[in-house]
Order: C-alpha cells, then sequence, then structure tokens
C-alpha cells in the first residue's frame, strides 16, 4: 500500500479529537434501518412493537458511522512499502509543508483524504511510522509522537489507532525557529523565578535562588523585584527534547543545538514600572503572552491591567497559575475558577481550557494557535517542579502565528529596524538593540537612522550582528538582533528611533491623526489634555489639538482625534497600533492619517535628502 497525503495547510493543525468525538458521532450517526416504517403512539404500542425498535436501537449501536476531522488538517493514512517513485513523491510534499511551516508540520496518521477516522493496526501503525521516519531523515528532519487514539468506532473489529506526529528541522535560511512570549503579571507572582527554572534546569528553593540570574540591576536582586526588561532563552531540539543553560551551556551552544527557540521578554509587575511593560509589549512585538498568576493571591494588583493591555494590542494570552505547593488544593480551585470567571466576562469572551496531562497540553497547543478565543490555564510550582513538563510540551508544539509567505512578503520590503536599546560595549563602540520589522539587514550595510531632535536622519554602517548572543550575518523581518555600529556617537541615539533603508525617503511627523476609543477616564477627555503615547517602539507625551465632531470625550466613547508631540518628531506608520496613558486615563486605537508641520517639513526634507546622497 502507497501512502496518500490530503492537501491540507503547511503547518498541520489538528482538531481536539477527543472533546469532538462525542458530537461528531451524534452529528454522522448513520439511519437505522426500517425508519421509513409508521411508528405507533405509546397508548397503542404493541409488544410486537417494542421488539422491534430494540433490534432497530441494537443495530444501530453497532453500525455507528466512523467520525470524521475537519479539512483543515494534514492527514496521512497509511505508509506501508511505498515504491520508491511514490516514496520520493511523498517526501518532496512533506519537504513542502515544513517550508510553508517555517520547519514545522503536524500529521494525523490513519485518517483518510476526506477527513474519515479510519485508524491502522499495530502492525500497519510501526510500519507507517518507520516509512515517515526515513522521509524525515531524507529531508534532514526528526519526528517525534506526540500521541495515539484509539478508533473504535466499531465494536466488531479490531483495536485500530492513529497517531499524531510532529516533523521539524532547522529551515535551509534561518538558525532556528524563533518565538517571542512576553511575561506578564502582578508584582510577587512568580514571573522571574518560573523563567529561571525553564532555562536554567534547576528548581527553586522556594527563596527565590532560580531569578538571580534574571536580575539586571542591584536594588533588582535586594527587593526581589523586577524594574526593567530582560531576555531568556529556551530551546528545543528536532526531537522535541529541552535545551537550556543545563550542564554549563552557553548561549552560543544552546542557539546551535536548538531548532525551536522560545524568547521570553521578562516584563515588570509593579504599578510604578507599567511604562517599561507597556513598552515592552508595543516595541518588541511578542507572539504570545504569559500572564503568571499566584495561586495564593489569585487576582490581584495588576493582573487585569495587564490581561487588558495584552488583549488590547491583541496579544494571545495564556495562564500560569504558579506557587501551587503553597496552598491546599481547594485554594488553586479557587483561583482557577476566578479566572474561568473572568475571562468569560463581555470584555474578553474567552474560552478557558484548564491544562491537566499531557495530551491536554498538546491538544491546547494546537487549539490555542487555531483560535484566539481559546486561552490555556497551567497550573505548576516553580519549587516541586509540579505539571513543570505539560509547559515544556506546550512550548515545544506551540507553532508560529505567521507563514512563510507572509514572512517572505515582508523580507522584500525596504528595511526597517526599530531602535530600542542602547549599549556602549568596550572594544565594540556603540551597539543597538531592536526587532527588524521589514526587509534584510546585512553586515555592512549603510543605512539611514532618525529622527533627530531636528527631525534628520544620519548616515551609518552595520558592522556586525549578534542574535541570542551568538554571531549572525543575515537578519530578517521579524526577527530581534543587536547591531554593531562602531564609532557612531551614541548621544545622537535615542529609543523610539529607527534604521531605515535610504531608498524609504523616510518622512516624520509632529502631528497625528488616529481612531481611538477612550477605555477609562475619570473626568472628561478635551482639547489640550496630555497623555504619554505609544506607538511601537515609540514612548512620547503628546498634546490633544482636537477631537473630531466632539467637544469632549467621556470613558468608552470614540472619536478621531488629533496628537501632537511635544519634544521632538517621531517617525510613525499608517495603520499602527496606538496605545496613550496618564493616570488613571487609558485608551486604545490607530494611526489614520500623518501632519507633517508643511514649512518645517519641506526644510527638513530638503536636508534629509542631501544627508542621503552624499
Amino acid at each position: 500500500m502507497d501512502g496518500r497525503i490530503s492537501g491540507g495547510t503547511g503547518v498541520g493543525t489538528v482538531a481536539n479529537v477527543r472533546s469532538n468525538l462525542p458530537n461528531i458521532r451524534s452529528n454522522l450517526q448513520g439511519p437505522s434501518s426500517g425508519n421509513g416504517r409508521r411508528m405507533t403512539s405509546k397508548k397503542t404500542r404493541s409488544k410486537k412493537g417494542k421488539r422491534r425498535k430494540r433490534r432497530r436501537n441494537k443495530k444501530t449501536k453497532t453500525n455507528k458511522t466512523p467520525p470524521y476531522l475537519p479539512p483543515e488538517v494534514s492527514w496521512l493514512l497509511k505508509l506501508v512499502n511505498p515504491t520508491q517513485y511514490r516514496f520520493e513523491h511523498l517526501a518532496t510534499q512533506l519537504k513542502w509543508r515544513l517550508q510553508e511551516g517555517r520547519g514545522e508540520a503536524v500529521y494525523q496518521i490513519g485518517v483518510e483524504d476526506n477527513g474519515l477516522l479510519v485508524g491502522l493496526s499495530e502492525g500497519d501503525m510501526r510500519a507507517s511510522l518507520k516509512t515517515l521516519r526515513r522521509m524525515a531523515e531524507k529531508v534532514g528532519a526528526d519526528i517525534t509522537l506526540l500521541r495515539e487514539r484509539e478508533v473504535d468506532y466499531d465494536s466488531d473489529r479490531n483495536c485500530r489507532k492513529i497517531a499524531e506526529v510532529l516533523v521539524r528541522k532547522v529551515p535551509d535560511d534561518q538558525q532556528f525557529l524563533d518565538l517571542r512570549v512576553a511575561v506578564l503579571g502582578n508584582v510577587d507572582s512568580g514571573k522571574s523565578t518560573l523563567l529561571g527554572v525553564l532555562t536554567q534546569g534547576e528548581l527553586d528553593n522556594g527563596r527565590g535562588r532560580a531569578r538571580l540570574n534574571l536580575f539586571r540591576h542591584l536594588h533588582e536582586i535586594q527587593t526581589g523585584r523586577t524594574s526593567s526588561i530582560s531576555f531568556e532563552i529556551l530551546g528545543f531540539n528536532s526531537k522535541g527534547e529541552v535545551v537550556n543553560y543545563s550542564d554549563s551551556r552557553t548561549a552560543e551552544e544552546i542557539c546551535e543545538s536548538s531548532s525551536k527557540m522560545i524568547t521570553f521578554i521578562d516584563l515588570a509587575g509593579h504599578h510604578k514600572y507599567l511604562k517599561t511593560t507597556i513598552f515592552g509589549l508595543t516595541s518588541y512585538c511578542p507572539d504570545f503572552a504569559m500572564l503568571v498568576v499566584s495561586a495564593n493571591t489569585g487576582i490581584a494588583g495588576t493582573t487585569r491591567e495587564h490581561l487588558g493591555l495584552a488583549m488590547a494590542l491583541k496579544v494571545p494570552i495564556f495562564i500560569v497559575v504558579s506557587k501551587v505547593d503553597l496552598c491546599a488544593k481547594g485554594t488553586v480551585e479557587r483561583t482557577v475558577r476566578q479566572l474561568e470567571h473572568v475571562l468569560k466576562l463581555p470584555g474578553c469572551n474567552k474560552v478557558p481550557m484548564v491544562v491537566a496531562s499531557p495530551d491536554d497540553a498538546v491538544t491546547a497547543a494546537q487549539q490555542f494557535a487555531q483560535s484566539s478565543s481559546i486561552t490555556p490555564i497551567f497550573t505548576l510550582s516553580s519549587v516541586s517542579g509540579e505539571s513543570l513538563d505539560l509547559l515544556k510540551v506546550f512550548f515545544n508544539i506551540l507553532p508560529p502565528l505567521s507563514n512563510s509567505k507572509e514572512q517572505e512578503e515582508l523580507m522584500q520590503q525596504l528595511t526597517e529596524f526599530q531602535v530600542d536599546e542602547i549599549y556602549t560595549v568596550p572594544d565594540v563602540g556603540t551597539v543597538v538593540g531592536g526587532t527588524l520589522y521589514s526587509g534584510v539587514c546585512r553586515e555592512g550595510e549603510r543605512l539611514v537612522v532618525g529622527p533627530t531632535d531636528e527631525g534628520r536622519f544620519l548616515r551609518l554602517k552595520v558592522g556586525s550582528i549578534h542574535r541570542n548572543r551568538s554571531a549572525c550575518r543575515v537578519l530578517r523581518a521579524g526577527q530581534a538582533a543587536t547591531l554593531a555600529l562602531g564609532n557612531f556617537d551614541r548621544s545622537l541615539l535615542r529609543k523610539g528611533m529607527v534604521m531605515v533603508s535610504p531608498k524609504m525617503n523616510p518622512t516624520i511627523c509632529w502631528q497625528f491623526e488616529a481612531a481611538i476609543v477612550l477605555l477609562f477616564h475619570a473626568k472628561t477627555f478635551r482639547r489640550g489634555f496630555q497623555v504619554t503615547v505609544h506607538v511601537g517602539n515609540v514612548r512620547q507625551t503628546a498634546t490633544v489639538e482636537c477631537l473630531h465632531g466632539k467637544e469632549e470625550l467621556r470613558t468608552g466613547e470614540r472619536a478621531v482625534v488629533c496628537f501632537r508631540f511635544i519634544k521632538h518628531p517621531e517617525y510613525l506608520r499608517m495603520g499602527a497600533k496606538l496605545l496613550f496613558r496618564e493616570g488613571v486615563t487609558k485608551g486604545i486605537g490607530h494611526v489614520t492619517s500623518l501632519l507633517p508641520d508643511s514649512h518645517d517639513q519641506n526644510q527638513i526634507h530638503d536636508q534629509n535628502q542631501r544627508e542621503i546622497e552624499k
């Protein structure tokens, strides 16, 4: 028998078979024989009619129609001794699916082309897995068996199984698949300790030992509270095994050994560092957000605020309930119920999914990537290690949100790099850190950086590139890295600048219009009000110049508002997400138009053109 692969999507997303099976069976129940005969009423029904009904019910139970999977699944029926030509054809298809999924694909074995769950016998399943492993080796990949399920729609047949298999390889054009996860939560909820346990490979001692390697400042070590943004990495090799700092590995060794990398962005939990947390969410473009909630305190402090920020910025979020070793089982269950209640409220409209087994973790990762409404909830301990493996399984299977086609489109655009951090490194010079929004950046490339306080863009040359603390020659759209700029004067740089291709002819603005919704304001929002505006990596105070069509705004109202920066001009993109705040005042929106000052803009534009043409 040869193999058959359906025309599913590049990354095979698998439905929750266990939860859907009863519904699928009931919806696809086959008709029983004799349904066309007229049924008599209860009072006049004879014993013969009752016996006939029992026979029909018995026949229905033994002739169930097998369940189906939805059409977006990538299916693999049977691979038992395929011909050489067929083997080559299937290996080519597998290679294409890996390219579409940016190095990952999930397959169902034992499923017909139309999604029918047929299942395979034990011998056929072993032979099919062996053939799939040969196919993976041919394209330079490894396979990992995620789970097996029995298909028991017909009791007269032998036990038949379907299997879910993860195929992973290192993509040819990049070192590893990188996912960024922002870590949110109230102060003292255990965020840094959890990251220390995941990345260092050692459990905490109950007094915060695991988090010491994550802190960047002395006052953070003394208080135990994160006040700055730090980055930690957790790798997975092609076989799905964890690669971290255990066994005295360095960051370079982790990058070399990993096919998939999870970059954690550890953000501050205390309210007085809220602007730092917002900057981390808006500037570093996280793929997902992990909200950490302490089991003994529940939803407290900035937990609701962080949840609202992630939802406002449309970042998919999952929840980790930590410190379960400090509480009784009833306390943990009460915290989970509290979270489920908040997630189901009209403002959230989420579907909570408590993860209690490896099978749940696999299902959660697949459904979380498919639907933004699914919110997995993990309950674990960084001291005892309880359920810590479930979170690692989740991270291992979690697919990227964008496919290769979307990334390719961004790479075709001109280079645009956001400046988020600025350093001075001995023997290297000025170094900037940030995210490449679009295009491709190479060593030795010439770019322009700005805008300065006068609105100008300055020429510079990229020296070397480092990504996750290891050297990298080429940086692609969506990747975060640090760029060495040699002897470029650091005093000319600031956070919020961009480094762009000279061909882009960048423009700047003092004023811009945005369509906003006012989330909360104590009184009225009107002309002359000053707020701190966050747009990507831009963070600056702006004044409300006017409200189109309205004199003032109250909580929950919408309007198109004109803002003006008070300190220096900025580089903005049309359609960029916007978040503004001032005290308890908060609002979100997006940029609709840029309004540069015409006279000043013409002078600055001429200066920039002369600078670029030199």
